[in-house]
């Protein structure tokens, strides 16, 4: 294993944060990219990571691993320091509000300047394509802590085989966001995890991790792919692991060893292919989602759980008014997976309390 840290821009004088990525394996055919915690707050992907950092120490050591795996325990160091109250606030940056996993640099306006260096050699385009991306990456200078941050991460992910961006929801039982066209090798994740939620987009919410890699490669072969060859690129997904609770060893090994039987099977572990699992429930489209929204404030009684198949009709959470003594029940308008709802118990008019999957993607 190595260690590589890498300084973001100090954001005042007398103080200086880094990143930590840890490699295992050595440059061959296949890289592997997985980060954790880009919201900081959501822990069980960072105890993923511990689970998954000492299973590569040992699948190293055996020789096992036959390409290069990059892991990145705590994605996100600038939010682990942003306390108020007693509560932990990982997905914003309390100065300036920015989401740390929206709008990251469009890699997507490089295809105007790659386009015309490919040739008819698909192996030669897709190394020309990943120096592109590492040599354009480095020519921007970031001006604060926050872009700094993201710019290292596209660093570390761009030329990766396979990117997984390790997250959770608020309450929520495992699920997926990948791209339609990425679906197909990420489906034997979504087995080995158990998830019970995949999602499919080309656009999610405003250039995500995932998402801005993903979006390139699409971009990249819609755009050329017709006169010149252009192979499969990165695959890119997020990984929902339950909700911000569910932080155990046992949740945390299961998922680990997910994930290692997922790059055996994608060939970059060596060892016996385990059969894959039947996928719980099939793709849907991100697009065709429902969110359930309070139709006034109260006190939140949820009727269903997470992870569980809704039919149109069924009731999803209650509204009481403690006031008023009014109670509002709010039912499913789809049939479909309630695949994430909120961790509060009180809500605000308007505020959005859970979603149900909608279409299938095929």
């Amino acid at each position: 294993m190595k260690r590589h840290k890498f300084p973001l821009v100090s954001p005042a004088v007398g103080t200086q944060r880094e990143l930590v990525a840890l490699t295992f394996g050595e440059p061959a055919e296949k890289k592997v990219y997985l980060q954790s915690s880009l919201h900081a707050d959501e822990i069980p992907a960072m105890l993923v990571s511990v689970m998954l950092q000492q299973r590569f120490q040992e699948l190293e050591k055996a020789g096992k691993i036959k390409g290069e795996i990059t892991l990145v325990p705590v994605a996100n160091p600038i939010s682990l320091n942003q306390h108020l109250l007693g509560q932990f606030l990982g997905c914003f940056e309390m100065n300036t509000s920015r989401n740390f996993n929206r709008r990251f640099y469009p890699l997507g306006n490089l295809v105007s300047s790659i386009e015309p260096l490919l040739s008819n050699d698909s192996a030669g385009n897709l190394n020309l394509i990943r120096s592109a991306l590492r040599e354009n990456i480095d020519l921007e200078v970031p001006a604060t802590e926050f872009d700094s941050l993201q710019m290292t991460l596209l660093k570390l992910a761009c030329d990766a085989d396979i990117v997984l961006d390790l997250h959770c929801s608020l309450e929520a039982d495992v699920h997926i966001y990948t791209n339609t066209s990425g679906w197909r090798q990420i489906e034997p994740l979504a087995r080995y995890l158990g998830s019970t939620t995949q999602l499919l987009g080309d656009e999610f919410e405003g250039g995500t991790f995932d998402e801005t890699i993903g979006g390139f490669w699409n971009e990249i072969r819609n755009q050329c792919g017709v006169s010149k060859p252009i192979s499969d690129g990165s695959v890119a997904a997020t990984v929902e692991l339950r909700g911000e609770r569910d932080v155990s060893y046992a949740y945390a090994r299961r998922d680990a060893d997910a994930i290692v039987d997922y790059l055996t099977y994608q060939g970059v572990i060596e060892g016996d292919v385990k059969p894959l699992p039947p996928l719980l429930h099939p793709a849907t489209l991100w697009d065709s989602r429902e969110e359930y929204n309070a139709p006034h404030s109260g006190i939140v009684v949820y009727l269903s759980k997470v992870g569980t198949l809704v039919e149109e009709g069924d009731s999803l959470f209650d509204i009481v008014d403690p006031l008023d003594e009014r109670t509002t029940t709010v039912k499913s308008r789809t049939r479909g997976v309630f695949y994430m709802r909120r961790a509060i118990r009180f809500a605000t008019a308007g505020a959005e309390i859970g979603r149900v999957t909608g279409r299938p993607a095929v």
